[in-house]
C-alpha cells in the first residue's frame, strides 16, 4: 500500500470509529461534483449514460470513484471544455448552468475548473506545441517570450471571477462543505512525446501551473473552502513518464485518445486525495 492510501485508510478508520458513537444519518449524503474535463474524464470508458456525450463524464473519473469509496449520492454535472461561466450559463445547447443541480439540500460540493477561463489551457497546450515543435525558432524560450504576458493578464482577470463563483456556489447550496481541486502536474521536462523546449517546460510548471494552484487555492481558502492539492502528489507521475507510471497523457501516443488529460490511474489517484480531504473534514 502507497502512502497516501495507508494515511487514506487510517482516516478511515478514524472516521468509523466516530461512526459507532454517532447514530447514522438517513440516505447517503448529497454530493454534487462540478468542473471540467479534468473532474469528467473524457477518454475512460465506460462513459455515464445520463450526462451529455460531448461532456466525456466517465464512470471511472474521480466523482464517481469518491461518490462509491464514501457512499455518496452522486449528481456529475462536470463538463470537458467548462469554465468558470458555465457555472451560471448554459455550455452547450440544451444543458442547464452547472449550478443548477445545487440546492440547500445539497451536502458536498467538489469544484474543479478555471484552467480553460479565456481559453488559456488550450492557448497555450496549442501554442507552445506550434512553436516548441513544428516553428523550432533559436531563442531558447518562445513559448514563455509570447505568452508570458497572456498568462499574466489572464491569472489577474480569472481571480475575481473565480472567487465570485465560489460566493456563489455557497448562496445556493449554503449547507455545503466545498472543496475546491486543484490541478494535476503535466509536465517538468521535455520529452519524445512532450517535445517542448527545456525552458518552456519549466516555465509552465513552475510559472503557469503552480502560481495557478496557488491562485485557486488562495481564492478557496478566502472564501470558506477547502483546497485539494493534486499537484504535490502527481510530481514524477506526470505525462513524460513511462505507461503505468505516469497520471497524465502527453501530447502524442496518448493511450486514452484525449492528450494532456488524466489517465484512468491520475483519476483514481485524485480521487484518494479527495476521499482523504473529504474525511478530515467529516463526510462519511
Amino acid at each position: 500500500m502507497d502512502t497516501r492510501r495507508f494515511r487514506l485508510a487510517l482516516a478511515g478508520a478514524a472516521v468509523a470509529a466516530a461512526c459507532a458513537a454517532v447514530p447514522a444519518s438517513a440516505g447517503a449524503t448529497n454530493y454534487v461534483a462540478m468542473g471540467d474535463s479534468y473532474t469528467s474524464g473524457p477518454g475512460i470508458e465506460p462513459y455515464s449514460p445520463t450526462n451529455p456525450a460531448a461532456c466525456g463524464v466517465s464512470e471511472r473519473s474521480y466523482p464517481y470513484l469518491v461518490a462509491q469509496a464514501l457512499n455518496l449520492s452522486l449528481t456529475d454535472v462536470s463538463c470537458g471544455g467548462a469554465k468558470t461561466s458555465d457555472e451560471t450559463e448554459s455550455q452547450l445547447e440544451g444543458q442547464p448552468p452547472q449550478d443548477e443541480a445545487l440546492s440547500a439540500s445539497t451536502e458536498v460540493v467538489t469544484l474543479g475548473m478555471g484552467g480553460n477561463d479565456h481559453n488559456l489551457f488550450g492557448t497555450l497546450v496549442e501554442g507552445c506545441t506550434i512553436l516548441d515543435y513544428y516553428i523550432k525558432p533559436s531563442n531558447k524560450s518562445p513559448c514563455k517570450d509570447n505568452y508570458e504576458g497572456f498568462v499574466t493578464k489572464t491569472f489577474a482577470e480569472d481571480k475575481p471571477e473565480q472567487e465570485a463563483a465560489l460566493r456563489h456556489i455557497k448562496e445556493l447550496a449554503p449547507n455545503a462543505k466545498v472543496f475546491v481541486i486543484g490541478y494535476p502536474e503535466i509536465i517538468d521536462r521535455p520529452c519524445p512525446n512532450f517535445p517542448w523546449y527545456e525552458k518552456d517546460a519549466l516555465w509552465f510548471r513552475n510559472k503557469v501551473q503552480k502560481v495557478g494552484d496557488k491562485l485557486i487555492e488562495e481564492g478557496a481558502k478566502a472564501n470558506g473552502a477547502i483546497f485539494v492539492n493534486t499537484f504535490k502528489p502527481s510530481e514524477g507521475h506526470n505525462a513524460c513518464q513511462e505507461v503505468g507510471t505516469r497520471w497524465i497523457e502527453p501530447l502524442f501516443n496518448s493511450l486514452t485518445g484525449v492528450a494532456v488529460h488524466p489517465n484512468a490511474l491520475g483519476q483514481q489517484q485524485d480521487s484518494y486525495d479527495i476521499e482523504l480531504a473529504m474525511l478530515r473534514a467529516g463526510i462519511r
